[in-house]
């Protein structure tokens, strides 16, 4: 058997064990779904009205539009912050094999250990997107019904920025937690990460409405512009609604920069193109520090 085939079948062993687990997959799926619910019950008024506080006054437009950016938006927050955070759930697979020395038995098998590292990966950015359509399908059927505004090429756009999101998510989490052998350090991790990762990206609030010496130092985390790029794409069509309601393109520009679809960082204004390069130019610096970790981890078990 070729490493290729060895490594599809590792790939869907993983998989397999991930989604044996009925429990764990609907863990992973109710977290973004939580924040969906809680801004459909609780928040949705607030977002309605950080919205109409940037209308000019005596201007009004169509509550389908308002609803729909207000939704769009949360959703924007919900899958830029769950590629990170699900990512880092769904590798639970790695850190239970070695819990249950499972590792040891692929250590002694004819597989190399670079080819289990890479089905880890593989494995857990495969969980993680089918995770993210399934939220993605939940929240647009929402978005369906409230006020759809997008289109399909902002939809595809959508798509490929959970790409982006989610190779940077599963990176990350194959990095960090290849040094986790334990539940309990595990479950640590995992809760800290989803805690804190939707504050310090700006993905629960703009970091427009942060001081300006915060603005700067989250502008050079590359999870802020994992947020901004979807933000975009999210907006994008309402926006357009917007102007053609009327809206003046003075309030348009003001809106983008409060809900953070245009991010400034020392006084300069980061294009989109900027924001894909930065995220890609951090994801290619975490495969080259998975790469070097599981090099020397094979090196290692020789």
């Amino acid at each position: 058997m070729t490493e290729i085939k060895k490594l599809i079948s590792l790939v869907g062993r993983n998989t397999k064990c991930y989604f044996k687990d009925k429990m764990t997959f609907f863990m992973s799926l109710i977290t973004p779904l939580i924040l969906l619910i809680l801004f459909v019950t609780f928040l949705r008024n607030v977002y309605l009205d950080a919205f109409k506080s940037a209308f000019p006054e005596g201007f009004t437009v169509n509550g389908r539009i308002l609803e729909g950016i207000a939704g769009a938006w949360l959703m924007s927050s919900i899958l830029s912050v769950s590629s990170v955070t699900v990512a880092f759930c769904s590798n639970v697979i790695m850190v239970e094999d070695k819990i249950n020395k499972t590792i040891t038995d692929f250590q002694v098998s004819p597989v190399k250990s670079t080819t289990v590292s890479i089905s880890y990966f593989l494995s857990n950015f495969f969980v993680t997107f089918l995770v993210m359509m399934c939220v993605m399908v939940i929240g647009h059927i929402y978005l369906a019904a409230v006020g759809w505004y997008i289109n399909v090429g902002d939809v595809f756009m959508i798509i490929i920025d959970c790409v982006c999101g989610i190779l940077f998510g599963t990176l990350l989490a194959g990095i960090v937690e290849s040094f986790v052998s334990t539940q309990g350090a595990l479950s640590a991790v995992a809760t800290l990460v989803s805690s804190m990762y939707g504050f310090i990206c700006g993905a629960y609030m703009p970091i427009s409405s942060f001081a300006k010496g915060l603005q700067n130092v989250l502008g050079l985390l590359p999870g802020t512009y994992g947020v901004g790029i979807m933000r975009n794409h999210y907006m994008n069509g309402y926006l357009d609604a917007l102007i053609k309601a009327g809206l003046p393109t003075e309030s348009v520009s003001a809106i983008r920069k409060s809900f953070d679809a245009d991010i400034t960082v020392f006084g300069s204004s980061i294009p989109l193109g900027a924001m894909y390069g930065i995220l890609l130019g951090a994801c290619a610096i975490l495969l080259a520090c998975y790469i070097a970790i599981v090099l020397i981890k094979n090196k290692k078990s020789k």
